[in-house]
Formats: structure tokens, C-alpha cells, sequence
């Protein structure tokens, strides 16, 4: 079931709104000021926000510019006048996906609704193709970003090539030689402890910030990635 906020000071509008969206299956919420309205947005997890540009406190392209700062991804259809050009260019401008124009038609809101959100499923089904995850570390084979939680982290080559390696077999016990092979390549010639050293190198950059210990040593064997038990 799609979450969806509704964010309109006008009670009527809102009130319908949500009958007609409960109706149709979704699970609504609703907000009638600015502020509310981003108290609410940073509390859930939204599958889709209907954002009205004339609101008490704080405009909806304010709020937009807010979501958009860290979300680029929630879809959010802006309720507008007709005579406003130039919100709807500015929203669209700022991320909007959509905007309708009021007075609207329920049936053109909901076709418009569903239109985003499996346009939004889409792109989050191509975009985690791309990714590696374990816990709050991922790592993007494709722009070869890695992040722990909000911390961007920076690696060499060889040790993106390493944590990709353990990624891709998260929980399996890896040997050194395994590692090398992989890593290194079968016509590595130099010293074998290289492995250890680049293990301790992905460490003090993955768990240096008195973050939950991810990779592990098996004594006598080799390295895993894992939950701490």
C-alpha cells in the first residue's frame, strides 16, 4: 500500500482528498501549514507527496527545495492556480515530477498519482541493480560511490575492487588466496600479506568513525564480511 502525504491548507480540499485516496487504496496522511508539513515529511516514509504551492507559513516551493536538498527520489505532485506560470516552471525547476492545476478532476489526480509512482518503482528497480548493500554500507559499481550512512568515502582503486569483492559475497568466508586471485589476479607476483595490509586500509576508512565492526577476520583462514553476532 502507497503512502501518500497530503499537504493542503484548505480543509474541504483536503478532506476530499483523503476520502478519495483512502477509497482508491492508499494510506493518507495530512498537513495543512508548512512547517507541518515538513515535520511530517522528515517523520514517515512517503511513497508520493501531493504539495500545495499556497500554504501558511512556508510556500510549497520552499518545502520543495527543502525535500530536494537531500531526496531526489519521492515523487511530488505540486497542486497549483491556474495563473501560476511561474510556480510551476519553479517547481518543475526544483525537482517537481508532476503538477496539476486547480480546479482538477479526481480521476485526472489519481492517473497522474499512479503515473509517478510506477515511474518512481522503475527507477528505484534500475537504480538498486546497480548498487551493493550490507547493513548502512553500499556502494554504486557504476560511480563507484561508497557510502556508511550519510558518509561519503573515498578509496583507491584496489581497495574499491576489494570491497566490491567482499560485497558481492557477504557473510562467505574468504580466503587470502581467494582474495588475491580475485583482486590481484591469478599472475600476481609480489608479497601475499598485500591482502592484509588493504584489508586494514578498507577498515580504518569503513569502521573508523566508532562505527558497527563489518569486516571481520577469520583466524587461520581469511576475512568475511558479516553481522556482529
Amino acid at each position: 500500500m502507497a503512502r501518500i502525504l497530503v499537504v493542503e491548507d484548505e480543509e474541504k480540499i483536503a478532506r476530499v482528498l483523503e476520502l478519495e485516496l483512502t477509497y482508491e487504496g492508499y494510506e493518507v496522511e495530512k498537513a495543512k501549514t508548512g512547517y507541518e508539513a515538513l515535520e511530517k515529511y522528515r517523520e514517515g516514509n512517503w511513497d508520493l507527496i501531493l504539495l500545495d504551492i499556497m500554504l501558511p507559513e512556508m510556500s510549497g516551493i520552499e518545502i520543495l527545495r527543502r525535500i530536494r536538498k537531500g531526496d531526489s527520489i519521492t515523487p511530488v505532485i505540486l497542486l497549483t492556480a491556474k495563473d501560476s506560470i511561474e510556480d510551476k516552471v519553479t517547481g518543475l525547476d526544483l525537482g517537481a515530477n508532476d503538477y496539476i492545476t486547480k480546479p482538477f478532476q479526481i480521476e485526472e489526480l489519481l492517473a497522474r498519482i499512479r503515473v509517478a509512482l510506477r515511474n518512481n518503482k522503475v527507477f528505484e528497480e534500475e537504480a538498486s541493480e546497480e548498487w551493493l548493500q550490507f547493513q548502512d554500507l553500499k556502494l554504486h559499481e557504476g560511480t563507484r560511490e561508497v557510502y556508511r550512512g550519510e558518509r561519503l568515502i573515498e578509496l583507491t582503486p584496489k581497495e574499491f575492487d576489494l570491497l566490491t569483492y567482499l560485497l558481492q559475497n557477504q557473510r562467505q568466508v574468504l580466503t587470502r588466496d581467494q582474495i588475491l586471485s580475485h583482486v590481484w589476479g591469478y599472475d600476481y607476483v609480489g608479497d601475499t600479506n598485500i591482502v592484509d595490509v588493504y584489508i586494514r586500509y578498507l577498515r580504518k576508512k569503513i569502521d573508523g568513525q566508532n562505527e558497527t565492526e563489518l569486516i571481520h577476520t577469520v583466524r587461520g583462514v581469511g576475512y568475511v564480511l558479516k553481522d556482529v553476532k
